[in-house]
């Protein structure tokens, strides 16, 4: 295989008509007077009437000239040729967020057409293909443009908006330096790390589709309210429709303004299972749908052991959180709130708010400066307007972690009670001061910490809860030791597909998602898509490929013309007979 390592040398070649122009242009005859006509050297045919164009005289110089001028260009165009066994190696990086899939068949054809132009002057290509997100597993590996093809045609990006760096790094580190590193995206970019070179092939395609979903109870009756967003530039027009397991409303007309975000709300169906607000269909699908669950937490019982002073405290708390029950029943309460009086210092063995009961209400405002401890109950909670009363304070044993201080006097600590036998595992917030002795109950960061610590101890309850959560939302959910857990996903059609590998994870398509640890639901959810940064096309765009086989490329699989040094003097060669033929002869007197 012949390549030339400077194409531009081949201009040289337009010398080829500059010679043929110049013979064309005949010079004019010379007259000689002689007495016999066979002493008359053979000349050559020249013009008579001066220089003009004339038909062109085949001629050595012409011929020295011409060759002179075509292996000027062959040398100039440096010609090398293919090396055996010699490999390119070439490490694909795809975008898998989630707009590559309305450009998977234009990403194919173009990375097809493409990826000869980076093998270049190679024998073999060994190609790697890997997904932005670097947790992934490796596509493919191996020779064939064909079996890739294959590959891609099965390939699903579902992915949010990833950052390509750590998957570039991979890819630079399996081909090294003297490899090629491709980006195949639908978004360009100005400049890639690691010497990528960038493929895009997106275009700015109209798109509107579903971005959030809310609930109200309203009259006794569940109500759903969706937000539709027009990405696009332009106004659409779309149709909607309720479906569920038994049929469907009639479609609904529903026009966009350009950027226009509209909500869509009725009563959720009583009883009715699979449930789905479906948009007329666009080319990107995965927002046209939206799977609907009714959102229902898990129950959290208080049981109130406190004075009628911390009434009012736990009236709030129970308006605060969302399934929050009151309960008579401490053996099965969640969440206690209680105080601690010296003359009766029993506590609580489970989870419970712990404040301190102080009779005397002769103590002086405590002094120093509030010190929050790092700690994710007090994150971006401010305490410095807390005024706090000396009182008498709780037991405090070592393993208590304190996380808010004034001076050296701890306020608030956590305790964390190990299970027994006769109790599980517990957490308890302790505060180590009188409520009604502070303005703590008027502090933000009081309320919001109750709340938290809450939801924590709901959190960590094992019990039966529907959610709606986003594609590859992270689940948190508490489960039984030792005891297995079964994983069923569902299409928005009703159809099983494969579960995750984790149930740490939503599905990264829309569907339906139950989560049962024996006869137990602890999970029932709907998976809708509402990442507005993948759905929004105006961005998307197409770019060309930079040079695709650079210089050192071709020199480490090619080698140069073994003859080169015979062409300078066949050059030289022909330069001289060409002078030689066209040195002016001596005219004789």
């Amino acid at each position: 295989m012949l390549t030339l390592a400077n194409p531009l040398g081949l201009l040289a070649l337009l010398g080829i008509p500059v010679v043929l122009a110049i013979h064309f242009l005949q010079r004019k005859s010379i007259e000689l007077p002689v007495s016999t006509l066979f002493l008359l050297e053979r000349t050559q045919r020249d013009a008579a009437s001066g220089r003009r164009l004339e038909r062109i005289i085949s001629s050595v110089p012409l011929w020295m000239q011409l060759l002179a001028v075509v292996l000027l260009a062959w040398f100039l165009a440096e010609p090398r040729f293919q090396k055996s066994g010699s490999v390119q190696r070439i490490a694909i990086v795809l975008d898998s967020s989630a707009s590559m899939g309305v450009f998977k068949q234009e990403a194919i054809a173009r990375l097809a057409a493409e990826l000869p132009l980076f093998q270049g002057p190679a024998t073999t290509v060994e190609l790697t293909v890997i997904e932005s997100a670097p947790s992934r597993p490796r596509l493919y590996a191996g020779s064939s443009v064909d079996e890739l093809k294959a590959v891609l045609e099965k390939w699903k990006p579902l992915d949010g908006l990833t950052d390509p760096t750590q998957a570039l790094r991979l890819a630079r580190s399996l081909v090294s330096r003297e490899g090629t590193v491709i980006y195949l995206t639908d978004t360009p970019a100005d400049s890639l790390p690691f010497e990528a070179r960038l493929i895009a092939i997106g275009a700015p395609i109209e798109n509107a589709g579903f971005t959030g979903v809310t609930f109200a109870t309203e009259e006794g009756a569940l109500v759903w309210r969706a937000l539709v967003r027009n990405y696009a530039k332009t106004a659409v027009d779309r149709t909607w429709t309720m479906q569920t397991s038994t049929g469907s409303t009639p479609p609904r007309p529903l026009h966009l303004a350009p950027g226009a975000l509209v909500t869509l709300q009725a009563a959720f169906p009583a009883d009715a299972k699979n449930v789905r607000i479906a948009l007329s269909p666009d080319r990107f699908t995965l927002d046209d749908t939206l799977p609907l669950v009714a959102p229902q937490p898990k129950t959290l019982s208080l049981f109130t052991a406190t004075s009628p002073a911390f009434a009012d405290l736990t009236t709030k708390l129970l308006r605060a959180l969302d399934s929050a029950v009151a309960t008579n029943d401490a053996s099965t309460a969640d969440l206690a709130i209680t105080s601690y009086d010296p003359l009766d210092p029993v506590l609580p063995p489970g989870n419970s708010i712990i404040f301190v009961e102080d009779s005397t209400r002769t103590g002086a405002y405590l002094k120093g400066g509030i010190v929050a401890e790092h700690h994710p109950l007090l994150d971006n909670l401010n305490w410095q307007s807390l005024l706090v009363r000396e009182t008498i304070e709780l037991d405090r044993l070592p393993s208590d972690t304190v996380i808010l201080w004034q001076d050296k006097r701890p306020l608030i600590f956590l305790r964390e009670k190990p299970a027994t036998p006769e109790h599980p595992a517990s957490r308890q917030l302790c505060f180590n001061f009188d409520l009604r002795l502070s303005n703590a109950a008027n502090q933000p960061a009081f309320i919001v910490l109750l709340h938290r610590f809450a939801e924590s101890i709901r959190e960590a309850k094992i019990a039966p809860t529907s959610a709606m959560l986003e594609t590859g939302q992270p689940i948190k959910i508490t489960t039984a030791p030792n005891l297995p857990v079964q994983f069923t996903a569902a299409d928005l059609t009703g159809k099983s597909f494969p579960a995750p590998d984790s149930t740490q994870q939503a599905p990264l398509i829309p569907s339906f998602l139950t989560i049962r640890q024996n006869d137990l639901t602890l999970l029932d959810a709907a998976v809708f898509f509402a990442d507005t940064r993948e759905a929004d096309f105006t961005s998307c765009g197409k770019s060309d490929t930079n040079k695709a086989v650079n210089q050192s490329t071709i020199e480490r699989h090619t080698r140069p013309d073994p003859l080169w040094r015979m062409w300078i003097l066949l050059l030289v060669a022909a330069l001289l007979v060409s002078w030689k033929f066209n040195a002016p002869r001596e005219v004789p007197a």
